[in-house]
């Protein structure tokens, strides 16, 4: 008999919370439900759960918040977002604070279901992959395990979003990284809103590496991006 995937979904409105845990326990995942940011807070770390499942807009404690303090010591569990709200910089700030991916309200069951295996899905290939963790780029030492970017002695910590982006261009450093692969890979679609977002954290990255005039991300327009560190 396999083990039954655990979720914890932290979600204020009632109804919508006892039909996701009806709907997915009879897929074989085991639900646990939380109605606030402080009690999804609390039933985390006592739960450590396989998915955290979360609304954005929250009594208490937001979404936001509850994700911000997990990721100060877990990074890995992955995490989704359930949002009403649509606007860009929404979505980039649940990104940046660590979330894996975001769902739309109003969304299906099912696509609820194919979106956790998915999280679930890559985070076991990231444990496969935490071997080639570690990166020089010109004078920055990067580690994407523990999402730290260091640059003589000055540590920046990177974003979930930001440490994978950046370690998919350095593990095809000079090659073009194309744009559909990473929005699939990490975004799970390659939409246009999707592609504005993932253009957000290039821009981010950009400024992080700009202590080091060597390295540039190239936009090769209409195909991917490039990472490229010229030698002195």
């Amino acid at each position: 008999m396999k083990e039954k995937i655990n979720v914890l979904v932290v979600e204020d409105e009632q109804t919508l919370a006892m039909i996701i845990k009806d709907t997915l326990e009879e897929k074989d995942f085991k639900i646990y439900l939380a109605a606030d940011g402080e009690e999804g807070l609390r039933k985390f770390f006592s739960l450590h759960p396989d998915v955290l499942v979360a609304d954005v807009m929250m009594p208490k404690m937001d979404g936001f918040e509850m994700v911000r303090r997990i990721r100060q010591t877990d990074k890995r569990t992955p995490v989704l977002f359930l949002t009403a709200r649509s606007a860009i910089n929404d979505v980039v700030e649940g990104f940046e604070l660590g979330a894996n991916d975001y769902l739309k309200k109003p969304f299906g069951m099912q696509e609820l279901i194919i979106r956790i295996k998915a999280l679930l899905g890559r985070a076991s290939v990231n444990m496969m992959e935490q071997a080639d963790s570690r990166f020089e780029i010109g004078r920055y030492d990067f580690d994407s395990v523990m999402q730290i970017l260091m640059h003589d002695g000055t540590k920046q910590e990177l974003s979930h979003r930001e440490s994978e982006i950046l370690k998919k261009l350095c593990a095809n450093r000079n090659q073009v990284v194309n744009t559909k692969n990473i929005l699939l890979d990490l975004w799970g679609d390659d939409s246009f809103f999707n592609s504005r977002s993932l253009h957000v954290f290039i821009t981010k990255l950009r400024h992080k590496l700009s202590q080091d005039s060597r390295i540039r991300i190239v936009n090769v327009r209409g195909i991917g991006y490039r990472l490229i560190v010229n030698d002195l």
